[in-house]
């Protein structure tokens, strides 16, 4: 047999058993055997390179991490959905919904467990897997295709033994852990010294957005698809249609969707649903409802944010009793006290819980928690759990009153309760926690997204007195990092890059990062916007220029004005520009030249990093993805440039060096 023969062979042989595993649940061979295939393919594979594809089951894992992840904008938005939190607003639905088509009659409901996930979007192009995306804020999301090729539940080739392939398939699901994978995953992290995940959503998507593929292949995460994007070539009258043709492909799909005719039907199951979420192997929050009429959906349409013709019934917050070990002290980065209920621990919707919050002084009086009590708490989604009540009938002679303490536990300054709030904070600037706190929403994601400053490498500069400031990030050198715990060389390089890289921002981030209270993203970007990028004029502003802001009220203004009226919050945010923050002014509509463009970079960049290349296009109004794609406008290819530029050169797209990038976006 020819060797293209043999490993076209053991390709179809794998893909039929991922097949049988993963859509029909009904394994034929052993695993031994399967890793005997793929060890065989692979073997191959190394000795003939020249016959390695994308899609071959060996290069699930192949890619090399990413500097930072691409942007994709999605064909359709992702929308959300509603809520409904009891029968009668399940019930309110499917009245809008006969009003709505101007009918009588039952409608006929696809109902669906709703996983705690994170919504992901697949494409396939001639039946190919050529790109993932999270689902961001529904129109424009994280390029994270190499992350997604790692869960084998994800066929990188569609089946067309059952079902025609379309030329286009725009696939969307949910990325889940199940609870005895989460178990693992967090027994490991404890091990290894590292932060818990709090839950199993946290822990899906901390795992898809790893920039190395690797440590996503580590997590045993999986897939159920439910819902279409863009299909071009195929025509359906329902959605249960559509889930058939997607097992058809090879997508997975979750068993436990059912047709029902009727909202009476479509609310029972809503309820055995509810009955039977913790028999469930992954978590659920809930239902989903829809309407199965393709038609109907259309007539329906969709209001700004969600569609009308579906919604998700929410189920109610799980509840548990368990026992106040005792009570401690926490201090935010505002300086805000917060009361914390130490649990004898209890697992709540899957989750161990050890703490509650008790919010503030008077909420403990008012319910009268003390230590010792027996206590119901409830957890509900990501929040954190609360404690709800007491039962009295089990209080002891032994348990005790708890009120706050008067000074901080973390600096010892005294504690003050400002007029009209309910929480007491404390006021030193120099407090270590609050110092912690700053620092980590200065690094944060959504902030100047500093990767690898985790949690505890963050409390041990604070407490050896290497940084006391946000500021201080920007003068840490490689050989105080390498010093410290669980910190060599080649990790403290990679932090000095990260702390590098974010030197160049916005606006709106930077704001965001400092901290300032009441002022979170949005808020920010409306910031940004009416002074024009311009951080002189945002210093110079009078109440009245902040409160004369649509949507930036009189409370807001006073923080804004409070925060820069504090010698040290200046000094710090000039020390951030003096150590190299770069602000990127947002560019006029007029002058987003990239408008509509998506970019591919491959290689090696001379001029750029992969970070800033990413935010100039972004900033010019072009986006820019992982994956080369019939969507792909410019390939910009540097030295080393490898199966992309090849597949640039076979779809005809705009190849350009880097030289002619930067001219491109300096028109």
């Amino acid at each position: 047999m020819k060797i293209s023969d043999t490993i076209q062979s053991l390709r179809k042989q794998i893909n039929d058993h991922n097949y049988q595993y993963y859509i029909l649940d009904n394994p034929i061979i052993s695993d031994g055997e399967y890793d005997k295939l793929l060890k065989e393919l692979e073997s191959i594979e190394n000795k003939y390179p020249e016959y390695i594809i994308p899609e071959s089951p060996t290069q699930r894992i192949g890619a090399q991490p990413n500097d930072s992840f691409g942007t994709v904008t999605h064909r359709i938005t992702m929308m959300s959905l509603a809520n409904a939190m009891s029968e009668d607003e399940l019930t309110a639905f499917d009245t809008r919904i006969k009003k709505g088509l101007d009918i009588s009659q039952e409608i006929e409901y696809v109902i669906e467990p709703k996983l705690d996930g994170l919504a992901v979007e697949l494409i396939y192009e001639n039946g190919k897997f050529v790109n993932g995306s999270t689902r961001g804020d529904g129109n424009t999301g994280e390029d994270i295709t190499s992350n997604l090729k790692t869960i084998n539940s994800i066929p990188l080739i569609l089946r067309d033994d059952i079902s025609p392939l379309p030329d286009l398939v725009e696939v969307r699901g949910e990325v889940f852990i199940r609870k005895s994978d989460f178990e693992i995953l967090n027994n490991q992290r404890s091990k290894e010294d590292n932060q818990p995940f709090a839950n199993a959503r946290n822990a899906a998507a901390g795992s898809l957005r790893q920039l190395d593929p690797k440590i996503t292949a580590t997590r045993s995460l999986s897939i159920y698809c439910y819902q279409a994007g863009v299909i071009d070539g195929i025509d359906l009258n329902t959605h249960s249609e559509f889930l058939e043709q997607l097992k058809g492909w090879g997508l997975p799909v979750n068993p436990e969707i059912q047709i029902v005719k009727g909202i009476k039907k479509a609310i029972q199951y809503h309820k055995k649903l509810e009955n039977i979420r913790n028999k469930f192997p992954y978590e659920i929050d809930g239902s989903v409802i829809k309407v199965n009429s393709l038609p109907f959906r259309s007539k329906l349409g969709a209001r700004s944010r969600s569609p009308r013709w579906a919604i998700a019934g929410k189920f109610k917050a799980q509840q548990v009793t368990t026992v106040i070990k005792d009570i401690s002290p926490s201090v935010g980065r505002t300086g805000a006290v917060t009361p914390v209920a130490k649990l004898k621990p209890v697992v709540v919707g899957g989750v161990t819980v050890t703490n509650a919050t008790l919010h503030n002084q008077d909420e403990i009086d008012r319910k009268d928690i003390r230590i010792g009590d027996t206590v119901v708490i409830e957890r509900s989604g990501d929040v954190i759990p609360k404690v709800i009540k007491v039962i009295l009938e089990k209080r002891t002679k032994d348990a005790k009153s708890y009120h706050l303490p008067n000074h901080c536990p973390e600096c010892n300054n005294q504690l003050i309760r400002p007029e009209n709030e309910v929480v007491f904070r404390c006021t030193n600037f120099s407090c270590p926690a609050k110092i912690k706190g700053n620092i980590k929403h200065f690094v944060s994601k959504d902030a100047l997204d500093m990767d690898g400053l985790g949690e505890k490498l963050i409390d041990q500069l604070v407490d050896e007195k290497i940084i006391k400031n946000v500021a201080d990030l920007f003068q840490i050198s490689k050989n105080q990092l390498a010093k410290l715990e669980r910190m060599g060389d080649k990790s403290a390089k990679n932090i000095i890059e990260s702390i590098n890289n974010s030197k160049i921002t916005t606006f709106s981030r930077f704001i965001y990062a400092l901290g300032i209270r009441h002022v979170g993203e949005h808020t920010s970007k409306l910031l940004e916007d009416a002074f024009d990028g311009n951080f002189d004029l945002l210093l110079g502003a009078s109440f009245e220029d902040l409160e004369s802001i649509d949507e930036v009220g009189p409370i807001v203004a006073q923080s804004i004005l409070e925060f820069w009226n504090i010698d040290s919050n200046r000094q710090t945010a000039n020390n951030c520009f003096e150590f190299g923050i770069k602000l990127e002014r947002k560019n006029k509509l007029a002058d987003q030249i990239l408008s509509g463009k998506t970019f591919v970079f491959t290689g090696s960049l001379q001029k750029f990093n992969r970070k800033k290349a990413k935010e100039t296009v972004e900033n010019k109004g072009g986006s820019v993805s992982n994956a080369v794609s019939k969507n792909t406008n410019f390939l910009v290819a540097g030295p080393g440039a490898g199966s992309k530029l090849e597949k640039a050169k076979k779809l005809e797209i705009n190849i350009i060096n880097e030289d002619e990038f930067e001219e491109l976006i300096n028109k």
